[in-house]
Parts: C-alpha cells; structure tokens; sequence
C-alpha cells in the first residue's frame, strides 16, 4: 500500500508523544482513528465544518429495534463514504449488546487498491425509555427476600 496514499495524521484521541511533540500515526492506525473520528463527531459540532461528521447522534433517545438499526446502518455507510474516501465500506452491522442501551457498529471495510478485509467496532450508546420493557430479573430466590 503506497504510504503516501494513506498518510500521516494527528492521533486521536490527541496525545503527547513520548519526545514532547504532538503524536502522530500513520498507515491503517491512521484510518482507523479517522473513521473514529467521524463517527464520534456529530454534525454541526465544527463550527468551521458543520456538515462534518455523523448523524448517528440524532438517535440517542430513539428505541432500540430494526428501524433505528437500518437507520444507523444507513447514516454510518453515508457518512464514511463522504468523509474518508481512502476506503471502501463493504457492510455495516448493527447488533445490541448485553447491557442495554449499548449498539454496537461493525464497520466491515477494506483500504482502497488493497485486498485486505479490515473491521472496525464502534460502541454507540442510546438512552432507553422508560417506557420500554426491562429485562426479566429471574425468579426470586431467598437472599432476595
């Protein structure tokens, strides 16, 4: 993969180096922070770049179902195809975690000109309504009575 192609960038989160300077990764790390990057950015939060970043945010409040699901799905392949073209999303999965109010998105991909399947796992946290069903407790047993 041409190094110059995929670039060197600031690290994010943004870190001190061991030297003192700003530090930096390069090459599929690189990607992968920027991908972070976008994801984690709601957009209008740039005041310079308010179209920058990821519509996934407007769904915190949003029950967790397939049609919030397919929404993510659509907002991540959406907003990764228009702000870093030095990938390729091949697929985009949604699946709940076992703590609710915890989606996890993964983000299959590879680096444009290469052939290597790369996967990216973005935690997303929703806020659930109290007016949906929380999970059975179980039987009670004597230490809870």
């Amino acid at each position: 993969m041409p190094e110059q192609f995929v670039g060197t960038g600031w690290a994010f989160p943004m870190r001190i180096s061991p030297t003192g300077g700003i530090a930096m990764v390069s090459g599929e790390r690189e990607i992968e922070e920027a991908m972070q990057l976008v994801l984690a950015t709601a957009p209008g939060e740039r005041p310079m770049r308010p179209e920058f970043g990821c519509a996934i945010h407007d769904l915190v409040f949003a029950p967790v179902n397939e049609a919030t699901a397919g929404r993510i799905q659509h907002e991540v392949r959406g907003c990764l195809d228009r702000w870093e073209p030095r990938i390729e999303v091949e697929d985009v999965e949604v699946a709940a975690g076992e703590e609710p109010g915890v989606l996890f998105i993964d983000v299959r991909y590879s680096i444009r000109g290469t052939n290597n399947p790369r996967s990216l796992v973005f935690p997303f946290y929703v806020i659930p309504s109290h007016d949906e069903p929380s999970p059975d407790p179980g039987p009670a047993t004597e230490s809870d009575r």
